[in-house]
């Protein structure tokens, strides 16, 4: 999978680009051709869908069934889903999915857009309910707001990196990343999501805030940068539930 958003609305965290990418000798592709190599190399399993300029979105279907991959767009709501829960029946009944045909990409983005509409929980709650291993990115068209996370188990991979006209890259494809992104570019933190809104935060210590860590690569450039839970360092203050703490409806007031 492979998604592209604008850093206008994205905005990803600073230490993630890397000044080497410019000096480096191979400086990072615009997103148009970041998005022409992922194509070439799923000629015959991709699709792309691009929002305006805003957000692009490719998804290449699965070729083996050992690892699931899925796409699934609802109400202006987009999702590419790797990976598997496990406790799927109970989340679709507690989302009100029972009966209804739904994979783990329809239950994202019910969940997502339970959060976004009515806040009841927070969104670290939700994730940490989440049994089994996954990496997802939702894109919501509405109010061009992005949302991704990573289980904690490490048993999907993502990456993301910074494109030559500062959008942000995200994807399970490290090829793509490193050809696209120079070096600006790291592995997603496990057990972490991203909002658009509030950023980079770890749902399995949502009390804690993240730091970054200068990422040296083989060559010994800095390249982008490692994230990590900060155990020394609290986040101020617990964020309310309901309508007030509704972080995906930020960008509509």
């Amino acid at each position: 999978m492979l998604a592209i958003f604008q850093k206008a609305f994205a905005h990803p965290p600073e230490e993630l680009n890397s000044p080497a990418s410019h000096f480096s000798g191979k400086t990072p592709k615009l997103p148009g051709e970041t998005l022409s190599d992922f194509l070439s190399r799923h000629q015959d399993s991709a699709f792309s869908m691009n929002f305006a300029g805003s957000a692009v979105l490719a998804y290449a279907r699965q070729e083996t069934s050992l690892r699931q991959r899925l796409f699934c767009g609802l109400d202006g709501i987009y999702c590419m889903f790797l990976g598997r829960l496990n406790n799927l029946c109970n989340l679709n009944r507690q989302y009100g999915l029972s009966g209804k045909n739904s994979d783990e990409a329809m239950f994202v983005i019910e969940a997502y857009r339970t959060l976004r509409d009515r806040g009841p929980y927070p969104a670290d709650q939700v994730l940490r309910g989440l049994d089994g291993s996954f990496a997802f990115v939702v894109y919501d068209s509405q109010n061009s707001s992005v949302f991704s996370a990573l289980s904690s188990d490490g048993g999907e991979s993502l990456y993301w990196g910074i494109s030559g006209d500062g959008s942000v890259v995200m994807s399970d494809d490290l090829q793509i990343i490193k050809q696209g992104c120079a070096k600006s570019f790291a592995p997603f933190p496990t057990g972490c999501m991203f909002h658009s809104e509030t950023g980079l935060k770890s749902f399995e210590h949502p009390t804690n805030n993240m730091k970054a860590m200068p990422r040296i690569d083989s060559e010994g450039v800095l390249c982008g940068a490692n994230f990590k839970v900060d155990a020394c360092s609290k986040v101020n203050g617990i964020p309310r539930r309901g309508s007030e703490a509704n972080w995906a409806l930020a960008n509509s007031r």
